[in-house]
């Protein structure tokens, strides 16, 4: 008894933001996963109309056309942290977004605001329509999409551990050296949190966690301690 009424907790939202190789992710689906929350990837979600404008042959480079097709595709995202999916107009697209077309291209995408209007309408949506609450993780969700969010937390890590990471994580033919990863990582930075709509940015109200010399399993238990102590104040 004392184990489920431990893992069926009040509806919380939490906000997890920070730049790539963090280790926001993991992080987001292990937390939500153990206490019994459901989990969104917003990242995806731009890489998803990115991977479609791709697909349709819209300019990525052209805001205005961009712009002009951010209402078309219909972006359905599953919140089961075991199994987190997304489509667009109904096709599985889990796999190609993670591509380097699409990698190389969603800076781009999420930058026109008429993109950031959509997406984030619709991750507002999700996150008040989560029964048992939410871990939502991306770039703005503490600053932009979720404000009022119960509880906000920002993911650091140096630039050295972020790129040994995301090289872990690119496969086959995508793998490059650590010098690459860490110029591409800094060119996403900096186009993220220098774009005018909604840039990548640490909320004030934010706690946050260094996670270069922890373990996954730390970040993870420094995570959940901290949507536990807020349901406890709450």
């Amino acid at each position: 008894m004392e184990t489920a009424a431990r893992t069926a907790p009040a509806a919380v939202i939490v906000a997890i933001d920070g730049p790539a190789g963090t280790g926001k992710s993991s992080t987001s689906k292990a937390v939500a996963a153990k206490l019994g929350l459901g989990y969104l990837d917003t990242g995806a979600q731009y890489r998803a109309i990115t991977w479609w404008m791709v697909a349709n042959g819209i300019d990525v480079e052209d805001a205005v056309a961009v712009a002009d097709a951010a209402g078309k595709p219909a972006i359905v995202s599953g919140t089961d942290p075991a199994n987190p999916t997304i489509t667009v107009d109904g096709t599985d697209v889990s796999g190609p977004i993670r591509t380097q077309e699409v990698t190389s291209r969603v800076s781009a995408v999420s930058a026109v605001p008429e993109v950031r209007s959509v997406i984030t309408e619709l991750q507002r949506t999700i996150a008040a329509e989560a029964p048992r609450g939410i871990v939502v993780e991306g770039r703005d969700i503490g600053t932009t999409v979720l404000p009022d969010a119960d509880l906000k937390i920002f993911l650091t890590a140096s630039p050295e551990v972020r790129a040994a990471r995301r090289s872990g994580e690119l496969k086959g033919k995508e793998a490059t050296d650590l010098a690459a990863t860490q110029a591409a990582l800094a060119r996403r930075d900096a186009l993220d949190s220098g774009r005018k709509t909604s840039p990548l940015a640490k909320a004030d109200d934010a706690v946050e966690v260094d996670t270069s010399e922890l373990t996954l399993d730390q970040v993870i238990e420094c995570v959940v301690t901290l949507v536990e102590e807020k349901r406890t104040v709450a």
